[in-house]
């Protein structure tokens, strides 16, 4: 029989508070000010590295399309912050993307504003939420066109997933979700 990959016994106090703080760590973005949350980022207004204000205001606004709250949650901040380090913890480094992961996002919304000026001559951010949800589901489904950017069925996954990232990976986003919130705690050894 294979030995447990975690065991209580292994761990004392101040290990498991250690590993838990690797967990709550992944959703700071660090500022001038200091490490703060992606929604304390955007309160503050924290200008942004990478994005003009017009990729972040299409951006915030299709993330928020995908999980409402999104914006308020700060997920462009998230992802401004993420894309600035060597090893972003973004879904987008799973899926083997052949290309820079801010390109990926640039694109996308490049894709995503001609899409809306083809389709409602306006810019994806400034139009309202049935018009923004019907376009969601042209990008989910592949079918958006024109659409000159990243695939967008993964345009779609990629910023889904880091909108629900940071939505619920957070105290008060599990509370949403009526669930004990326990930052990941990885095993002791490799499994």
């Amino acid at each position: 029989m294979d030995e447990p990959l975690f065991s209580a016994a292994d761990l004392n106090r101040r290990e498991v508070l250690a590993r838990m703080g690797l967990g709550l760590a992944a959703l700071t973005v660090m500022t001038a000010l200091g490490p703060l949350s992606p929604a304390q980022a955007r309160a503050q207004g924290i200008p942004l590295k990478h994005f003009t204000p017009a990729e972040a205001a299409a951006l915030e606004a299709w993330n928020d399309t995908l999980v409402p709250g999104a914006a308020e949650a700060g997920v462009v901040q998230y992802l401004d912050d993420q894309l600035g380090k060597d090893l972003p913890l973004l879904i987008l480094r799973y899926t083997d993307f052949p290309g820079p992961a801010l390109g990926f996002y640039q694109g996308g919304v490049r894709a995503l504003d001609a899409l809306s000026q083809a389709q409602h001559a306006q810019p994806f951010a400034q139009l309202d939420p049935l018009k923004r949800t019907a376009l969601a589901g042209q990008v989910a489904q592949g079918s958006a066109k024109p659409w000159d950017g990243p695939p967008p069925p993964l345009f779609y996954f990629v910023t889904r997933s880091d909108a629900v990232d940071v939505y619920y990976g957070t105290e008060a986003g599990f509370a949403r979700l009526k669930l004990p919130y326990m930052a990941h705690i990885a095993p002791p050894k490799v499994w």
